[in-house]
């Protein structure tokens, strides 16, 4: 290993360590007193349920574990969202869990909430796998109630979805293991079977409280909505259990017994290894998000070793367009190529820049992968678009807009993984979360804006001055240093990935070597989905 390795080695380790850290005190939840109140009640955490639910607690899969995270400070903070969202198996079958955690605020629902649970729902509808919900929520948490109760994607879209996908043949089930109060009482029951835990579990549409203050009834809890009151008098749930433990013995019994359906029918063969360990894949990526590097490096530690069947190889060169297999599955992988390249005409083409011929190629062979029914993989280190008179010339906007619209109505899964920088409209080209990949995640170095903070930087600089032309006011070269500073540090905090994982526009920010079992994964449940669709570019054909 050579001195530039070890830094670039050393850059990214840090930086997981760092958010490591971080997402271990996010684990705590409500902190370690409220952890053991809750356990004093005789009941598991939200982690803990989900630990003894599933058949290997080591092979668990968590979506927006960051979600939410440094938002609602004056609120006291809403760590993870409030709820606990994981793909893994139970009893052998791959499922989507939604767990609330009782110590964040009694489970209520901030927007956040809403917006992770949703993302919940969508990748159990895309995927036609089980949703298992674990619920302990007081309902919406009403100081934000205007942010999250009347929009399209606010909290009735949950119940939306819970209606969609029964009539789709998604199984859902549900666990009533805490409250369950008010409009929040609709999911569980929504749910294709429900079950209550004796005791501590209660579902009811107006507590006691309110109940007596509408119609000036007296009536506690656990005779308005305890397990008695609906297991043998509503018959609104199905199963009575007498603790936690058994709710989820329940679950894994009842999704052993769901029968299999047809597949999507995705190539799968054995598993081989990457040519180099993926632990190295550390030595790969620049310290600096500026610096050149060979892409195929990367590629060399994620595909199963001798699969590559490159496309196009010496054409459009600033992409990488290859079929291969991750963990045995066929891929087709578009990844931008960060090394500087020749064009066919001579001309030195800059790594990272997605030119029009590069553009033309991935089209192409989007298109393929459609015809073959092979899914998609997208790695990003992207700035984004080739500009200037010859570009433009030569049709870029075209050539791009081809690409977009390729991407868009692509019909086999798509997953994409931002390794580095993932700039403004090379984000959509490359399967961005506005272009519906199946999951999107993220290494932690990864950054992502319409530019650059740097460029962002001087863009904005030049427009003060600009301002300050018209007004006749003088900007020297410490107030021009001290702006562009101030006006890139700003902007580097929203570009950095965590910021983009807190909003919920990845579903995770992984270590590089995980990447192959993600993608796995992905492509493992997408199989549960045959697509209806056929592909079809529109006007844009290729």
């Amino acid at each position: 290993m050579n001195l530039q390795d070890e830094i670039n080695k050393d850059a990214l380790k840090m930086a997981w360590a760092r958010l490591h850290e971080r997402i271990r005190r996010i684990k705590l939840g409500g902190g370690k007193a409220r952890l053991k109140k809750l356990n004093d009640q005789g009941k598991l955490s939200a982690r803990e349920r989900i630990n003894k639910l599933v058949d290997n607690p080591n092979e668990i899969f968590e979506i927006g574990v960051l979600a939410a995270d440094k938002m609602y400070e004056e609120h006291g903070g809403c760590p993870s969202a409030g709820v606990v969202v994981v793909i893994a198996h139970v009893s052998k079958k791959r499922c989507v869990i939604v767990a609330n955690d009782p110590t964040v605020k009694a489970g209520a629902w901030f927007p956040m909430t809403a917006k992770k649970n949703l993302r919940a729902q969508e990748i159990a509808m895309e995927n036609k796998i089980p949703i298992i919900y674990l619920v302990d929520s007081a309902g919406i948490y009403l100081p934000l109630q205007h942010q999250i109760f009347a929009d399209k994607d606010g909290f009735g879209r949950i119940f939306r979805n819970n209606a969609k996908m029964s009539s789709m043949g998604v199984i859902q089930i549900a666990a009533i293991m805490g409250s369950c109060v008010a409009g929040g009482a609709y999911l569980p029951i929504m749910s294709d079977e429900a079950i209550i835990v004796d005791k501590t579990g209660s579902l009811f549409l107006a507590g006691s409280y309110l109940v007596k203050a509408a119609i000036g009834e007296n009536v506690d809890n656990e005779f308005l909505g305890g397990a008695d009151t609906h297991s043998s008098i509503s018959g609104v749930t199905d199963y009575k259990v007498k603790d936690d433990l058994a709710a989820l013995k329940k679950i894994r019994s009842l999704i052993e017994k769901i029968g299999d359906k047809p597949n999507a029918g995705f190539q799968r063969t054995d598993v081989k290894k990457p040519k180099f360990e993926s632990l190295s894949l550390y030595n790969i990526l620049p310290k600096s998000r500026n610096q050149p590097y060979n892409t195929h490096d990367i590629l060399d530690r994620i595909v199963d070793e001798g699969s590559m069947d490159e496309y196009k190889k010496e054409y459009g060169q600033t992409l990488i367009t290859t079929y291969a297999k991750i963990e045995g599955w066929s891929v087709g992988i578009i990844t931008n190529q960060r090394k500087v390249v020749k064009s066919k005409t001579g001309e030195m083409q800059f790594g990272g820049v997605i030119y029009g011929d590069a553009a033309d190629k991935a089209t192409r062979f989007i298109a393929n992968c459609n015809q073959r029914n092979i899914p998609l993989v997208f790695l990003q280190d992207v700035t984004g678009f080739m500009v200037g008179s010859k570009a433009e010339h030569s049709g870029i906007v075209k050539d791009g807009a081809k690409m977009v619209n390729a991407v868009a109505n692509s019909v086999v899964p798509k997953f994409t993984i931002i390794i580095g920088n993932s700039f403004g409209a090379g984000n959509y080209a490359m399967c961005g979360k506005a272009y519906d990949p199946r999951f999107i995640i993220a290494w932690p170095t990864a950054k992502l804006a319409v530019m650059g903070g740097a460029q962002a930087a001087n863009v904005l600089l030049e427009m003060k001055k600009a301002s300050a032309k018209k007004s006749s006011t003088h900007i020297d070269k410490v107030m021009e240093a001290k702006l562009k500073e101030e006006n890139q540090n700003r902007y580097d905090e929203k570009t950095d990935i965590l910021y983009a994982a807190s909003q919920l526009w990845i579903d995770a920010v992984i270590e590089p070597e995980d990447t192959r079992s993600w993608i796995s994964m992905g492509i493992d449940i997408s199989n549960n989905a045959p697509s209806q669709k056929k592909f079809n570019m529109g006007i844009l054909q290729v």
